[in-house]
């Protein structure tokens, strides 16, 4: 008998259709054949006088008509500036309107946009400029500790006596850089929006027959744990089809007006498609808090914009929630959340359900790769489906559970490294082929190197990273399964197992270093013999 292996996605399953840890997530939802641009124009369409978002620490709003108008104007003056088709431009810093301003004009003018880490030191940003061959970088001059603009003629001293455009260095490949504020060597951001003449916006719109769903539109460079970062090159098609199939999983085309306040950022995936791309394939409004997170911020956000979804990492919640005023704001009007980039505890996950009231909370688990997400819980899952797994298959996507060593499929509930196949995956790594073959078979499945698993409906379970495991007495254990354990003790925070160690000293700590996307980071230059540290609270 064949065995079966299909799992309709419609709405979530209810019945148990699987017989092994492979599914695929049939759908009735067909892909849409469409560049980013042409979809924000079909939501102009729809709503031209919506806003598309508001940025409150900068006191900016824009409709999508008035958003859209700004896009083509940045887009020519692009082209006026002597970028093309397939070149690369760097947005390196925090979550402002720039950003997401040069996200759709780059895609516009067919040029591919590479997410920079704001965080991003010298070297670092220099790594990542030469890597990809950008030929521009987008930059505020200063955001809190982080000077771009002195970073950029760090690396490059021939900026300060060169012409804006006329960038010349054996070193650095940029020829052009842009910023919030006249630099020597650089053009600042109105010089941009003003040599969009006439003639360019022609020459955009001529652009347009040649651009194709399939072209690639965006480089977002990985962490960088098990090495130099790489950097995923991911299509229209890609991005544009996740958002999609997100937000109509989280209900935004039957949700009256959805407005989604956006804490994480936008150089990360989750933001950037989750948020940005999802305005503008659903015609959602998103609220920005401000350029860097601020847990108090994201409650006065959704209080004052009655905002109806929150986003956010694990860690970002468990910031709201161990706010000392939390209870003074009012969070009724929230009725959904999407909690991803990190493994989600099942404590913090019901603490956000019973103490922010996000009824509709719904877990994802993705990879840059997959731009990014696989596996998506629905708002009306049960509490148990909620908190203990990542939700189920994603619209038109294959997964499976493998034996990391033997790769062969293991039976139902057994754990094994996670593998995803369909229109998600990317394109590759940018410029490294070997990068590439190592993550995508020839076959086309890409190897998340996660362990997980999966029941008879597709719901799955992370256990965690395959190079994290550690084997003590035979068994294999997982420092989420540890954190998740240590996450039902009321007074404790949070918990995090530091990598490659075995449990055994207890440090009591007040805070963690963070990463910038606020995904827990213990340095790996912490003491050698520490594994497990406790947040309590403060008052303990």
């Amino acid at each position: 008998m064949q065995a079966l292996c299909g799992i309709h996605v419609d709405s979530p399953p209810v019945i148990p259709a699987l017989t092994t840890s492979y599914a695929h997530g049939t759908s009735s939802t067909p892909f849409l054949h469409a560049t980013v641009g042409e979809i924000l124009q079909q939501t102009v369409e729809r709503w031209p006088d919506r806003e598309a978002m508001a940025f409150l620490q900068d006191g900016v709003r824009k409709t999508f008509a008035q958003f859209q108008q700004e896009v083509d104007q940045a887009a020519a003056g692009l082209l006026a500036l002597g970028l093309k088709k397939g070149d690369r431009l760097g947005m390196w810093g925090p979550n402002t309107y720039e950003w997401i301003l040069f996200q759709f004009a780059t895609a516009k003018a067919g040029i591919i946009l590479v997410s920079l880490n704001p965080a991003y030191q010298a070297r670092e940003v220099e790594f990542a400029l030469q890597k990809v061959g950008c030929k521009a970088v987008v930059c505020p001059t200063q955001f809190k500790t982080q000077k771009y603009c002195d970073m950029l003629r760090q690396i490059c001293p021939e900026i300060e006596s060169s012409s804006p455009g006329g960038i010349k260095s054996s070193r650095y490949c940029c020829w052009c850089s842009i910023a919030d504020i006249r630099q020597p060597g650089m053009f600042h951001l109105d010089d941009v929006m003003q040599a969009g003449s006439s003639q360019y916006k022609q020459q955009l719109q001529d652009l347009q027959r040649k651009l194709s769903c399939d072209d690639p539109i965006n480089i977002q460079f990985t962490s960088g744990t098990t090495g130099a970062p790489k950097g995923a090159t991911l299509s229209h098609h890609n991005i544009v089809n996740n958002a999609y199939y997100v937000g109509n999983r989280i209900g935004y085309p039957w949700r009256p007006h959805p407005r989604i306040c956006l804490p994480v950022p936008l150089y990360h995936c989750f933001g950037s498609v989750g948020g940005g791309i999802c305005m503008a394939v659903h015609g959602i409004s998103i609220v920005f808090p401000s350029a860097g997170y601020d847990g108090r911020a994201n409650l006065a956000a959704l209080e004052s914009e009655r905002c109806t979804v929150i986003y956010g990492t694990p860690t970002m919640f468990v910031d709201m929630l161990n706010q000392p005023d939390l209870a003074k704001y009012d969070l009724s009007s929230v009725e959904a959340g999407i909690m991803a980039g990190s493994p989600c505890p099942p404590e913090v996950v019901r603490k956000v359900i019973q103490t922010m009231g996000v009824k509709g909370l719904t877990i994802g688990y993705g990879t840059t790769e997959n731009s990014p997400v696989t596996f998506f819980g629905n708002p009306t899952d049960n509490m148990e489906r909620k908190s203990e797994t990542v939700g189920y298959i994603m619209d038109h996507l294959e997964a499976k559970i493998v034996n990391p060593t033997s790769g062969e499929i293991v039976p139902l509930g057994e754990t094994g490294e996670i593998m995803i196949r369909g229109y998600c995956v990317m394109l590759g790594y940018w410029n490294d082929e070997s990068k590439t073959s190592e993550c995508i078979t020839k076959d086309g499945w890409y190897k998340t190197g996660d362990i997980g698993s999966m029941d008879a409906c597709s719901y799955c379970r992370i256990e965690g990273r395959i190079k994290d495991m550690i084997i003590r007495g035979g068994e294999n254990i997982y420092p989420a399964e540890i954190e998740q354990f240590l996450h039902t003790h009321p007074k404790v925070v949070e918990a995090q197992i530091a990598h490659f160690k075995i449990p055994r000293y207890i440090l009591f700590v007040n805070s963690y270093p963070l990463t910038v996307t606020a995904k827990q980071r213990i340095r790996e230059t912490t003491q050698t013999s520490l594994s497990i540290l406790y947040r309590l609270p403060f008052n303990d």
